[in-house]
């Protein structure tokens, strides 16, 4: 008799037997905090601005300074961008939760784009200009690149002010040229660029979102003041308006009075006709009376 063949299960998929966001640190106490400010202030720009106009705010996700698991080969391994965007994930881990880091086997999407600021001690890896040693983590051009295969890699310096965008085209990474900006980006729905103005009472060139046709993509704050803006010229407006009412009002009461005093005058100049009338009637009587013919005074 034929022994029984052994039945063998499927094995489960890595999403059910790996680490998940709540099992894998958040935050490496032997990493230094943000540099100094512009590595707070400038990803909080790019976070508050990343609104893709074709997809819906629920499947628009953006992080700043967050733990990027990427390989399930190494599941403890990580990159922590400066700040980068999905399209297409729920904003909401599993739509429910805040998400501690993004594990990439755990969401539905990579990264679309991601922007690295430019720091004295991390240039090189920034640009690709470094190699990973045999059983160490990749780099991050490695990672971006050939791991995660984010569409779009921006590195911006605050000391130059100058910005380098990588799109991937078969698999490498191609530097975009700066035909004016903004840089479009038509996978996210938006376009990247740089502006001249104040955010959080700082003038300076800063790195941010546009739309697709160029237009700033604007803070709460920013559609704060252009509402408050427009209100404010609309008031004017509505008091010139009154201004110009009040004035043609005046106008014509000012030509009824003239209207008025105009009609008095002919009723007084008739008066003094009629009265002059009488004056020389009474006085052609009166000469009659003394046998004088008024019609024969020169």
């Amino acid at each position: 008799m034929t022994p029984p063949i052994p039945q063998t299960q499927t094995p489960p998929p890595p999403r059910d037997t790996l680490p998940t966001m709540y099992d894998l640190p958040s935050e490496n106490p032997e990493e230094p905090g943000l540099p100094d400010e512009f590595h707070f202030l400038q990803p909080l720009l790019l976070y508050l601005t990343f609104q893709p106009l074709n997809w819906s705010k629920e499947l628009v996700y953006s992080a700043v300074d967050m733990n990027l698991y990427y390989t399930l080969e190494n599941p403890q391994w990580y990159k922590r961008p400066d700040w980068f965007g999905v399209v297409g994930v729920p904003n909401l881990y599993q739509e429910k939760d805040l998400r501690l880091s993004y594990v990439t086997w755990q969401e539905a999407a990579n990264p679309s784009v991601v922007v690295e600021l430019l720091s004295p001690g991390t240039e090189k890896e920034d640009f690709g200009e470094t190699t990973s040693l045999p059983g160490q983590p990749p780099t991050k051009w490695e990672v971006y690149e050939q791991i995660l295969k984010i569409p779009y890699y921006v590195i911006f310096s605050r000391y130059s002010n100058e910005v380098k965008v990588f799109h991937l085209v078969e698999g490498k990474y191609q530097e975009m040229e700066a035909k004016g900006e903004p840089w479009l980006m038509p996978e996210v729905g938006l376009s990247l660029g740089l502006w001249q103005g104040e955010f959080e009472e700082k003038e300076r060139l800063w790195l941010r979102w546009f739309s697709l046709d160029g237009e700033l993509i604007p803070i709460a704050q920013e559609e704060v003041e252009v509402a408050q803006q427009e209100a404010l010229e609309a008031n004017q407006r509505a008091d010139s308006a009154e201004q110009r009412a009040d004035s043609a009002e005046q106008r014509a009461d000012s030509a009824q009075q003239e209207a008025v005093e105009a009609n008095q005058r002919a009723d007084s100049a008739q008066q003094e006709v009629v009265e002059a009338n009488q004056r020389a009637a009474a006085l052609a009587e009166k000469l009659k009376e003394l046998g004088i013919n008024p019609d024969e005074i020169g």
